[in-house]
């Protein structure tokens, strides 16, 4: 399994339903029913598939995902280039992680 140094959310407030970051970094964002686009982890990073969109894992700034290392350019590529700036990256927090769920 892959390494987290980074988590990343989405402030859905902010989000402006573009879908750039899934463009970019599929592997980390997906769209919500709504339309609003949420943060995930998928299997072949992490040993299983969680989607942060509010009903199977909490979404917002509570719903962190952890960022792979394999993708950690397309994830900071996302927030630079998402247009609502609604993407948060920040260093990864043991406590924040533990309190996701």
């Amino acid at each position: 399994m892959a390494d987290a140094e980074l988590m990343v959310w989405i402030d859905q407030d902010l989000c402006t339903g573009d879908g750039i970051c899934s463009e970019i970094a599929p592997d980390v964002f997906q769209e919500r029913s709504d339309g609003v686009w949420v943060v995930k982890e998928i299997a072949s990073h992490w040993g299983a598939d969680l989607v942060f969109d509010g009903e199977q894992a909490p979404d917002g700034s509570r719903g962190v995902a952890r960022v792979p290392a394999a993708v950690l350019g397309e994830v900071v590529e996302a927030a630079e280039e998402c247009p609502g700036e609604c993407i948060m990256i920040e260093p990864f927090d043991q406590a924040t992680f533990d309190k996701r769920s």
